[in-house]
């Protein structure tokens, strides 16, 4: 029993971490277009996003068939839990650098806008904690899952400045209101981007450490009101 309850932890894990591979790259592919306004990196994107939502379906089922069959505990079960989260994430990953790659589309001939709001730093940083996130999960790496976390606030920072940039933008030439709409909900789909980086990490000290961290900016906010 304990041979096969290995097996099938061991087949999660690859399926787990050739899905993180695929996100990974997609969302590779879409910061790298919109950093340097190059639409050919993203020519295909749409048709990875199959192959992920299988994974998703895979890996949902192979953690319903572990729980069903197995019932483990303890250290066991916060794994299985935390897998499923984590596949919910880069599921949610994956789908933003689609989302991405038409707004790029819609806006490549504002590329001067993206630079002035500060978004290209925005989108290498939430870039970076998507990385960092995915590699600290699979490692076991609570430092890198830590470095991941702390670069969030950095991400909501620019995020709210380039909101006041391009309302501004629209107020001075009407005739940006449209790009700049545009180019709003880029930068809330860079800031969801980290937002799940933020999950995955979170999911890891769950695993390792046994702690709920999740919300926890929130919640402390609420207690000192």
């Amino acid at each position: 029993m304990q041979e096969h309850y290995t097996q099938e932890i061991e087949d999660l894990k690859t399926n787990l971490f050739k899905m993180a591979a695929l996100v990974d790259e997609q969302i590779e592919r879409a910061m790298k277009s919109l950093q340097e306004n190059d639409l050919e990196i993203i020519k295909g994107i749409k048709a990875k996003d199959h192959e992920i939502d299988a994974y998703d379906n895979l890996i949902k089922t192979q953690c319903e068939n572990i729980l069903a069959i197995f019932q483990p505990v303890a250290s066991d079960l916060r794994y299985i839990m935390s897998v499923i989260m984590v596949n919910a994430n880069l599921e949610r990953c994956g789908d933003i650098a689609i989302n991405i790659s038409r707004r790029v589309k819609r806006t490549s001939e504002h590329h001067n806008l993206l630079i002035e709001s500060n978004l290209i730093e925005m989108s290498k940083i939430a870039r970076q904690m998507v990385k960092d996130s995915i590699d600290s999960f699979i490692n076991l790496d609570l430092d890198l899952a830590n470095k991941s976390l702390s670069e969030d606030e950095s991400v909501d920072e620019i995020n709210r400045a380039a909101f006041r940039f391009f309302i501004a933008k629209m107020q001075e030439n009407p005739s940006l209101i449209e790009p700049c709409s545009h180019l709003i909900v880029l930068s809330r789909l860079i800031e969801r981007l980290a937002d799940h980086a933020t999950h995955i990490s979170e999911n890891l000290i769950f695993y390792v450490e046994a702690k709920l961290i999740a919300h926890r900016k929130k919640l402390e906010k609420r207690e000192n009101e």
